[in-house]
């Protein structure tokens, strides 16, 4: 947690990681994103079950601090709290005599899952991923997809004293939003409503000029029923002065549950979607997903060590019963 890996920043990290804690007895393979960016992969024979999460951060960088059984900072929930364990796992289960698995840290979770994408051809073996992602120590059952668009509307500018010879932009932008809230997106009897937020919203016009242009990102998370028709339903709501751009994209995702876990349903986006050459996908961690992207991010070793036992527990199920 002392490096500040923000996404575009993971290398350093990733090689940090590769150096000082690659295990004697795991192979080491290094990947490299189309970006640049890097994904650190140890393996324990031949992997058929991956442990995975991200070594990516959202802004600002928090540096890490502790108090008794809680760590504080910038990813220690989401997701260098999800590495601990996972890694901490993996050590155990070799001890214990078990193989042919991986533990795999994977760059850019947090904007558009590079790292995930990445990986996903070199897994076609692979039978089992597990997530790791704040949930509480539940096991969830499903997660919303999400969408990340980004709009450009255009304008006129003018003297702002003199309005009515211009075309503002951010008034164009505000008769969207407006449409845009009165848009149906139906409701998911698991995953419940569409939500949206908006981001980097920006426009550089002087304070005393009618904007011609404003910019920003939207980002919706979407469910079972919306998915495959938000994109239809917002080109519906813009006009000639509207620029739409996808992004990226994850649907919606149902997860591999066990007997004996409490389990949930969240409303975030995973690298899952992106692990199509995996059928059985497994989503669980310690730490509340509240607690994520905030300036009191933290995360309690009690839940760190109780997420180990669990997932020792469910990966031997999975392995046994088949």
């Amino acid at each position: 947690m002392r490096f500040d890996s923000t996404s575009g920043r993971e290398a350093e990290l990733a090689e940090y990681i590769a150096k000082k804690y690659k295990p004697a007895e795991a192979g080491l393979e290094i990947q490299n994103t189309e970006s640049g960016r890097l994904n650190v992969f140890f393996k324990w024979g031949e992997p058929k079950v991956v442990f995975c999460s991200h070594l990516d951060t959202v802004p600002p960088y928090i540096p890490p601090s502790r108090e008794n059984d809680i760590i504080r900072g910038r990813g220690s929930c989401d997701a260098k709290g999800q590495l601990a364990y996972l890694f901490e796992a993996c050590r155990q289960l070799h001890v214990d005599g078990f193989n042919n698995f991986g533990m795999l840290m994977v760059s850019g979770e947090e904007d558009g899952s590079q790292g995930a994408k990445t990986a996903n051809p070199t897994l076609k073996d692979v039978e089992f991923i597990f997530i790791g992602e704040p949930t509480e120590n539940k096991l969830i059952k499903a997660s919303k997809g999400n969408i990340s668009i980004n709009f450009s509307i255009k304008g006129k500018s003018c003297h702002s004293g003199y309005p009515q010879s211009g075309d503002n932009a951010i008034e164009r932008m505000l008769s969207f939003i407006k449409k845009l809230e009165s848009e149906n997106f139906g409701s998911d009897e698991v995953l419940g409503s569409t939500t949206y937020n908006i981001g980097m919203l920006e426009s550089r016009n002087a304070h005393n000029v009618v904007p011609d242009l404003v910019t920003f990102k939207l980002f919706l998370r979407t469910t079972f029923i919306s998915h495959e028709k938000v994109i239809m339903q917002l080109n519906k709501l813009t006009d000639d002065k509207t620029d739409m751009k996808v992004l990226y994209e994850h649907v919606p995702m149902n997860f591999l549950t066990v007997e004996g876990f409490d389990t949930g349903i969240v409303s975030y986006g995973t690298d899952a979607p992106s692990f199509t050459n995996i059928k059985n996908k497994i989503l669980y961690g310690p730490g509340n997903i509240l607690d994520a992207h905030t300036e009191h991010e933290f995360i309690k070793t009690g839940d760190l060590h109780k997420a180990v036992e669990d997932i020792k527990i469910i990966y031997k199920k999975i392995i046994n019963d088949n």
